[in-house]
């Protein structure tokens, strides 16, 4: 049993560097189904539940090191964000992500209302956490938890939903975006803003690339670092002045804020950011999981249940909206998935309808990292209020 805090510490990151390296790697078929950060957090889990570290000796360690460099990791994936391309999208590509965002908030609401008898009343705390990574990230998912304090056993339930359900989920739209054709014929749907779209956001994608050195990972390391402990002073002040939200909460839109502002700075243009912030990442998700036992998964199908609720009023709701809005399938597709999967998968959904629409994809799915804090911890203050 590991009773040393660096030793565990070093232990998960090389966990998480092993299933990168073998998923980047071998092209197994086993990846395509688990994803390496799904399995960094099943894998912690099981370690975990088989007692591979003291957790009384540990915990200092742990609770020294989450928190900040969810921070950190926070600030890192909000530099990609540039607004200013994010509004090339045009009206109809924001009206899309919009529209699935809110049918994905008031999903969680109605499942909560149906469900919380099953999974509890004070779910509403780790379905927030959830919200969060449904409507922007898995980073988001750890910023909603830090915000509202919830339990690494709660964050179990959440994981178990936000792998199993999503992974269906993906493969619905993969099928279901293959009708586009049928679908956008039906809909009276016009694509030519949207191909005008691509084109440009491939032009402006290409004039912001470098290459990645040590000078640009040591700026971004040491930036986000350093905004991750001024942020949690910045919150704190705040949450004295202002005890509106708590410190977490305060501290979380605090470092938004900067990283929107660094977007649009010469820092956002440093190489770098998008590699420095999954392995932030993947430390935060690795560390959270060291937390939870298996054993205290029993009532997961319930989760699970929970999880396929929220995505049938979301799916239910986005189809009327697609019809009264006239919005084409990739749309309606692609702001579903830029929500639910954010960055990893939506690039991939469109590439499948069009190779020239991936930036589409990635800039729609950025876009997530802005409002998945914030509107989480909304919609888990909303289900709060029907607990």
């Amino acid at each position: 049993m590991i009773t040393d805090g660096f030793t565990y510490v070093a232990v998960l990151i090389m966990l998480a560097g092993v299933l990168v390296s073998l998923e980047k790697g071998t092209g197994w078929a086993l990846f395509r189904y688990l994803p390496a950060v799904v399995l960094v957090y099943l894998i912690s889990m099981l370690l975990c539940t088989v007692g591979t570290w003291d957790m009384a000796a540990t915990k200092p360690t742990y609770g020294a090191l989450k928190n900040s460099l969810t921070y950190a990791m926070v600030f890192t994936m909000l530099l990609r964000c540039d607004i200013r391309k994010v509004l090339k999208l045009g009206p109809r590509m924001l009206l899309g992500f919009f529209s699935a965002s809110l049918t994905i908030m008031i999903g969680f609401v109605v499942a909560f209302l149906v469900m919380k008898g099953l999974i509890g009343s004070d779910s509403w705390m780790a379905l927030g956490a959830l919200c969060g990574s449904w409507l922007g990230g898995s980073g988001n998912m750890v910023a909603v938890q830090a915000a509202l304090g919830v339990s690494e056993a709660d964050m179990g339930y959440a994981l178990v939903v936000d792998s199993i359900d999503y992974s269906i989920w993906v493969m619905f739209l993969l099928w279901l975006i293959t009708l586009a054709p049928r679908f956008n014929r039906w809909n009276k749907a016009d694509t030519t803003k949207l191909d005008a779209v691509s084109r440009s956001l491939e032009e402006d994608a290409k004039l912001n690339t470098g290459a990645i050195t040590f000078q640009s990972l040591i700026l971004l390391l040491g930036t986000a670092l350093i905004v991750s402990a001024v942020g949690a002073n910045v919150g704190k002040m705040l949450n004295a002045a202002v005890p509106f939200f708590d410190k977490a909460t305060w501290t979380i839109l605090f470092i938004t804020i900067l990283g929107l502002i660094g977007a649009v700075s010469p820092l956002g243009r440093v190489a770098g950011s998008a590699e420095m912030s999954n392995v932030l990442l993947y430390s935060v998700i690795a560390l959270l999981a060291s937390r939870a036992s298996l054993l205290e998964l029993g009532d997961a199908p319930y989760w699970i249940l929970t999880g396929f609720i929220i995505l049938g009023v979301h799916f239910t709701l986005m189809f009327f909206l697609a019809r009264l809005f006239h919005l084409d399938m990739f749309t309606a597709c692609v702001a579903s998935l830029a929500n639910i999967g954010g960055t990893a998968s939506a690039p991939v959904l469109a590439g499948t309808y069009s190779g020239s629409l991936i930036p589409v994809g990635i800039l729609m799915a950025l876009m997530g990292y802005v409002i998945g804090t914030p509107f989480g911890i909304l919609v888990a203050h909303i289900m709060e209020m029907f607990q």
